[in-house]
């Protein structure tokens, strides 16, 4: 039998037990309870995963040019140029876009002339951009009030449709089109920058970075020195909205800004004076002749924005000499109609208004008043393209993105999107290709009937290309660079008679010593020797440094059994030039001879 006290002892034990319980408890409530408390934690791997995704998904799109080879501009790239010091990175740098040619270098120590990784630092480029036109507008649209869940879907169809969008291809696929991607890169960075500043004043160190990228920016290509207009835009659309406030809060970085744009402003007038094909320099197109093209121009990116079917290289878009020409009146009134709306319904669609303003800021340094050879080229909306993405944003906020119909609509939209960019992208694979392609578009192009015809010449298909020389011909005033290359085609195909007529109609408008020595060179495959001499006589005359001279008429020597006289004409080019490989081998083969003489 127990007694009372043994009955204690064995209670209290449990009393303890239920009693640490009960605290146990306490304690798990409150950890819940602080739990609850914290901000939930952001999981990165799903942005990391769709990078991962939007990268291979990059470079399947834009897959067939990745091996393309260097066409039209490519070639007055430093590589291509005779006689660059490619080892001395100083002559790189020595230009007006010492970034861009860094990065050519870079491409350059890797493959040397392969195309491989200069095709890859595009896509790479490219893919960067589109990783910040998702940060860009994720921002904006925070400021125009768009919820969190849909802010992510809108900011990524964005970023998705700039990176996958048809019209990118020629600043993707097209090496030159470089100073598009790699001075939009540094832009579109220097603005994510200004847009996630921690306050609504700028520090002394983000303005200081801003101020570093702008410069890298224009560094690149100069069209980017518009970003103060827009940072200007911004702060007076956000910050707050429709105010002035935050343009005098940002005025330590707006002072340096704005006073390194007019100073490369000046600079880039200044340089423009003596242009060739752009600023007002150019012959026979003022600046309000562009400026009255371009307002058709203007209509003409909207559409390939909207509906991108016939891109092409080389549009074949006549000037507008008089508002009444073209329709350019037409242009300049919807534009003006344009701009009134966007102003006047600002407060109703702030995203939209913002983004047609931006639109036109980014348009303006290629597309307003400065003269430019090409009134209309694909690549200019590279930069500007976000302004018509915020406008397509500002439709798409008004609806529940989320819904299982808009998430297929946006999906199919990317879908065809991307088929399309493959497609394009196929004509950078190949000069006859993407040359065919544009005189099928452009029929009354001289400047692609002459780039086939190169490109057929360059091919070995020369049958083809003399019916390109005789469209050029037709289509404008022949030069003597056309006739010298069309002679050159007919000596390939055997007809002496006729190439020489078209070199001699060259030497008539222009006599230089290229043309003097092709016509001896043609002479000489005819073992017309005195002849030959005499043109090479006149060619030595007209340039004593033009080292093709000597190689012709050293051949046209040994020809007639003179070695000593054809070594030293060999010698003499290569004196002109040392690495004129076709110079050396000639060389080696005439001692050769000479030296097994007995």
């Amino acid at each position: 039998m127990k007694t009372k006290g043994q009955e204690s002892r064995k209670t209290a034990p449990a009393s303890a037990r239920s009693a640490g319980g009960a605290r146990a408890a306490g304690l798990r409530s409150r950890a819940k309870a602080v739990r609850a408390a914290e901000p939930p934690r952001k999981k990165y791997w799903p942005y990391a995963l769709a990078l991962a995704g939007m990268l291979i998904a990059a470079f399947e799109v834009y897959g067939p040019s990745l091996n393309g080879p260097f066409l039209f501009d490519d070639n007055y790239l430093p590589f291509s140029v005779p006689n660059f010091p490619l080892d001395a990175l100083r002559a790189w740098l020595a230009g007006v876009r010492p970034l861009l040619m860094f990065s050519y270098w870079i491409n350059y120590r890797i493959s040397g002339l392969e195309t491989g990784s200069y095709h890859a630092f595009n896509v790479l480029f490219h893919a960067a951009n589109a990783v910040l036109i998702f940060l860009i507008t994720l921002k904006l649209l925070d400021f125009a009030g768009v919820e969190r869940r849909r802010r992510d879907i809108l900011a990524g169809f964005a970023g998705a449709l700039f990176l996958f969008h048809p019209v990118n291809s020629e600043a993707v696929g097209y090496v030159a089109s470089r100073s598009e991607n790699l001075s939009v890169l540094f832009f579109f960075t220097a603005f994510a920058v200004f847009l996630y500043r921690r306050s609504t004043a700028i520090s002394w160190v983000r303005a200081a970075g801003v101020l570093a990228l702008f410069a890298a920016a224009a560094l690149t290509k100069e069209h980017t020195v518009v970003l103060p207009a827009l940072l200007l835009l911004t702060d007076y659309f956000w910050n707050p909205p429709f105010s002035f406030q935050g343009i005098r809060r940002n005025w330590r970085l707006y002072a340096p800004v704005v006073i390194s744009a007019a100073a490369l402003g000046m600079f880039l007038l200044r340089k423009l004076r003596g242009a060739e094909t752009a600023g007002f320099a150019i012959k026979d197109l003022t600046w309000y002749q562009y400026f009255i093209t371009e307002c058709r121009a203007f209509w003409v990116y909207i559409r390939l924005f909207l509906f991108p079917a016939g891109l092409d290289i080389d549009y074949d878009f006549p000037i507008s000499h008089s508002l009444l020409e073209h329709g350019a009146i037409f242009g300049l009134v919807a534009i003006v109609a344009a701009v009134a709306a966007a102003f006047y319904y600002r407060r109703q669609y702030p995203l939209a208004a913002y983004g047609f303003f931006t639109f036109l800021i980014l348009m303006a340094p290629t597309s307003s008043f400065i003269p430019i050879k090409d009134p209309v080229a694909e690549r200019r909306l590279y930069l500007s393209m976000i302004g018509l993405l915020l406008i397509t944003l500002e439709c798409l906020r008004r609806v529940d993105v989320r819904q299982p119909k808009w998430m297929a609509a946006m999906a199919a939209v990317l879908l065809l999107a991307a088929i399309a960019t493959n497609r394009r992208n196929v004509v950078w694979t190949d000069a006859v290709v993407l040359w065919e392609d544009t005189v099928a578009k452009s029929p009354g192009n001289a400047r692609a009937h002459f780039q086939l015809a190169q490109a057929y010449y360059d091919r070995g298909d020369y049958a083809k290309v003399l019916p390109q020389y005789e469209k050029v011909a037709q289509l404008q005033k022949p030069d003597d660079r056309l006739f010298i290359d069309w002679g050159l085609a007919y000596d390939q195909l055997n007809q002496p008679d006729q190439a020489l007529t078209k070199l001699k109609q060259a030497a008539a408008m222009n006599p230089t010593a290229h043309v003097y020595s092709q016509i001896g060179m043609v002479y000489g495959k005819q073992g017309r020797n005195a002849e030959a001499l005499e043109a090479l006589a006149r060619a030595e005359q007209f340039n004593p440094n033009f080292e093709m001279t000597y190689v012709y008429r050293g051949g046209v020597r040994q020809n007639m059994g003179d070695l000593q006289g054809a070594i030293k004409d060999f010698r003499q080019g290569l004196a002109i030039n040392p690495n004129n490989q076709r110079a050396a081998q000639a060389l080696v083969n005439a001692e050769a001879i000479l030296r097994s003489r007995p």
